[in-house]
């Protein structure tokens, strides 16, 4: 592995107790940076937070925080910034797939809580850290988008609506901070294996293969890997962009 100096870095990672979002708290904190887990999960945010503090760099930090609860958000920042001084680094990764059906056979129930995780969270998310990364001059965000936000998948029309939103977040928070220290960019992975498969159908499963040219998943480690770079100082130049993981599927 690679090491990039995210030394003397303090790190928020929701959804951070598993899949994409534990690989990248891991990855973080082996690379310097000290990590708070947000999750909705208690027991596996602290969980998670026991483990990453194995590693020399010290003490790391596991908070339940309901992302799409503005006020929950707003406190669990609060709290964060007590603890560590200061948050140079969001990665927002909770995220749901939400069922697969077609969009006039869609729950609008289902559609809503689809929005308001992988949409409105990543919103609250981003607007709560960054004053902070304003009065520091210095921040990066990841947002976690998908390919489906630019393909747009068939049977999962909330999913691939809601990353075409985040990416479209991106871009404007980019260009919004740009005159400052403050960094805003997003990553497109096409399908990676995680417990999030356990929400998806079989044939939804192997459509989204089928579209990859290499013929596999990605791995939890390599959106990490891709992460950790657009997290550290060395990303100065890329603000408001779109970073594909796709195994050869991006169209553009």
């Amino acid at each position: 592995m690679n090491q990039i100096d995210l030394g003397g870095r303090s790190a928020v990672i929701t959804g951070g107790a598993s899949g994409i979002g534990l690989a990248i708290a891991r990855r973080l904190a082996a690379d310097g940076a000290r990590v708070t887990v947000w999750d909705r999960d208690a027991d596996g945010a602290r969980a998670a937070a026991a483990a990453l503090s194995l590693v020399p760099q010290g003490e790391h930090g596991g908070l339940a925080v309901d992302v799409t609860d503005a006020e929950a958000v707003a406190a669990a920042a609060a709290q964060t910034l007590a603890r560590t001084g200061r948050i140079d680094i969001l990665v927002c990764s909770a995220g749901i797939t939400g069922p697969n059906a077609t969009t006039w056979d869609y729950d609008p129930a289902a559609w809503r809580q689809v929005i308001d995780l992988n949409l409105n969270g990543v919103f609250y998310c981003n607007r709560a850290v960054v004053p902070a990364m304003l009065a520091a001059d210095y921040g990066r965000i990841v947002n976690i988008a998908s390919i489906a936000g630019k393909d747009g998948n068939p049977n999962a029309s909330a999913y691939s609506a809601s990353k075409a939103a985040v990416i479209g977040l991106t871009k404007s928070l980019g260009k919004e901070t740009a005159r400052s220290g403050i960094r805003v960019n997003c990553i497109t992975p096409a399908a990676v294996r995680t417990p999030i498969f356990e929400q998806m159908t079989e044939q939804h499963i192997a459509f989204m293969l089928s579209k990859i040219p290499m013929g596999r998943f990605g791995g939890v480690e390599e959106v990490a890997a891709m992460v950790a770079w657009l997290a550290s100082e060395e990303c100065s130049f890329s603000t408001g962009a779109v970073f594909d993981l796709s195994g050869g599927r991006a169209v553009y």
